[in-house]
């Protein structure tokens, strides 16, 4: 029998790989809907859906290995970033899914959010005030008007898998919609500032960089305190309070 590898699991979903399937434990079905369908309409590689039956959907492991993940080394060639960055601009470039998605959110929900957020961490006493102003002060760049194409929602390096300098394919999917196509590029160059060139030149247009650091602290102002409840560290080097600290 294969060893069962747990590969994500806190209170709200759980992802479980045997052998060569990966099983989606996700009592939010909606959620898994969203999965499914944005897979099907997605113009990159993604991962074949085997089976589901709720709350479970079973996928096919892909070929390849990922860029990395945060507070982890970078890997991959340049070329390899440049291909990812391709292949995001083919997901934007596409038609995009009738529903917002997570890089969807109106800049009033995001800027009351946000400021929900700071407070939370200043007054819990989980990050110092002066790096939480400094940031919150960043972060204001990305509360502008965008233009809503075909997002992924969650795109971390630890979703894009690669073979040499091929994109293999993009999963974990439930997050897609329409949505800002730089709350993405934020999110997959997060931590990883070094490839952002890289990541741009696959892009191959023009983005607004501050829009994009103002992402990276938006982004890791959420975060922080969702992480540290279920379980994940954001402290740890190179992960979401470095980034703010980058910031400074």
């Amino acid at each position: 029998m294969d060893e069962v590898e747990v590969v994500v699991a806190h209170s709200e979903r759980a992802t479980l790989r045997v052998g060569d399937v990966f099983l989606k434990v996700d009592a939010d079905q909606a959620r898994v809907d969203v999965e499914v369908e944005a897979m099907s309409l997605a113009p990159v590689p993604t991962p074949e859906v085997l089976w589901r039956r709720p709350p479970v959907l079973a996928i096919a492991a892909l070929p390849g290995t990922t860029l990395g993940r945060l507070g982890g080394p970078s890997t991959g060639s340049s070329a390899a970033w440049a291909a990812a960055g391709a292949a995001i601009r083919t997901l934007h470039d596409a038609t995009a899914p009738p529903w917002p998605g997570r890089a969807g959110r109106s800049t009033v929900a995001l800027a009351a959010e946000l400021d929900a957020a700071c407070a939370s961490l200043v007054t819990n006493g989980l990050l110092p005030a002066d790096l939480v102003t400094h940031n919150r002060r960043v972060a204001e760049a990305a509360l502008r008007p965008w233009t809503p194409v075909f997002t992924h929602g969650d795109l971390q390096i630890a979703h894009v898998f690669v073979d040499g300098d091929e994109v293999t394919g993009i999963i974990d999917w439930s997050e897609a919609g329409q949505g800002d196509a730089l709350y993405d590029l934020a999110t997959f160059t997060l931590g990883h500032e070094e490839h952002l060139d890289d990541v741009l030149a696959g892009y191959g247009t023009d983005i607004d960089l501050g829009v994009i650091r103002a992402w990276w602290s938006l982004r890791s102002l959420l975060a922080v305190r969702w992480l540290i409840e279920h379980g994940f560290d954001p402290f740890a080097p190179g992960c979401e309070v470095d980034v703010l600290r980058s910031r400074m």
